[in-house]
């Protein structure tokens, strides 16, 4: 290994929705991580591999940082807040604007006492004027004292150039953890799942998707290896989501499955025979065996 080459790691941290798994995905440059417009999509902390001739970046996407309303909620905080323990450098993602919210004070405040160097991201430049970006930088700046401000657009890919290149500038020097090739340590069942969840975030009704998981009850590769076959089960809390998420003559529920299998197809360069189900479990999320049930990290709950 080169006396030069640097590696570390990368926490990816901001409000809910603010774009941090989409700023993953394309500075990776596959999806790992669901996205959606709705708040709170991310659930556990993702890692994901950037490598290249100057090094090699973990990035440790985590849910956003919110007010915790349930246990599910809770465990969603105590990921993002324990991920910044295992980090070498901070990426801070917000959007613009020329007064702070609420939300991104509370992350100020956590980061005052950090002694980690905090990237800010300014997010979806795209989605205002060139000419107001130099103010909602000054907006930002007073805030704490940031290594590097960079406005950029993870949707358009715009300017992820330059937060690469600040990311190498405060990693320290050391050897790859990971082989050239490896883009996550996400078992592939567990993508598989949150691919199927995304869909269901995407097409329900507002009220419903904080309330879904999804579990691969069986996930099996045919003999002739030309197909695979998956079966996964989402779940509710309640009997009328559970009628809304099937659908009139299983409308809804074909819908979410066409759309994921052609997600799941091109994450796994094969054709997907995929069969959903749906069951109940009442008020999961306030339940601490059945968030552990669901795939989530029980030492973070």
């Amino acid at each position: 290994m080169r006396e030069d080459y640097k590696s570390g790691f990368v926490a990816i941290i901001g409000r809910p929705n603010v774009g941090k798994s989409t700023l993953m995905n394309h500075l990776i440059g596959q999806k790992i991580a669901i996205t959606s417009r709705k708040a709170q999509t991310t659930r556990n902390k993702i890692q994901t591999v950037y490598t290249c001739e100057c090094g090699q970046i973990v990035f440790l996407d985590t849910p956003g940082i919110h007010k915790a309303k349930n246990k599910l909620g809770e465990y969603m905080v105590n990921v993002a807040s324990r991920t910044f323990k295992d980090a070498d450098v901070i990426l801070w993602l917000v959007e613009p604007g020329t007064q702070v919210g609420p939300g991104d004070r509370h992350i100020a405040e956590q980061l005052k006492n950090c002694k980690l160097p905090v990237i800010l991201v300014i997010n979806k430049v795209d989605t205002v004027k060139k000419e107001e970006v130099a103010g909602f930088i000054e907006t930002y700046r007073k805030l704490i004292d940031f290594a590097d401000i960079v406005p950029a657009s993870a949707l358009r890919a715009q300017n992820l150039d330059t937060v690469i290149d600040c990311i190498f500038k405060y990693l320290p020097y050391g050897p790859q953890f990971y082989d050239e090739d490896t883009i996550t340590d996400q078992p592939q069942r567990q993508i598989v799942a949150e691919l199927i969840r995304e869909k269901a975030l995407r097409t329900l009704d507002e009220e419903i998707p904080h309330g879904i998981a999804v579990t691969i009850d069986t996930m099996k590769e045919r003999p002739d290896g030309r197909i695979v076959d998956i079966e996964a089960t989402i779940i509710c809390e309640r009997d009328s989501h559970k009628g809304i998420i099937i659908g009139k003559q299983g409308a809804m529920l074909k819908k979410i499955g066409s759309a994921a299998r052609f997600e799941i197809e091109r994450m796994l360069e094969q054709k997907v025979n995929l069969k959903l189900w749906v069951k109940v479990k009442k008020d999961w999320r306030d339940s601490d065996y059945l968030i552990k049930n669901f795939g989530y990290d029980k030492k973070e709950i």
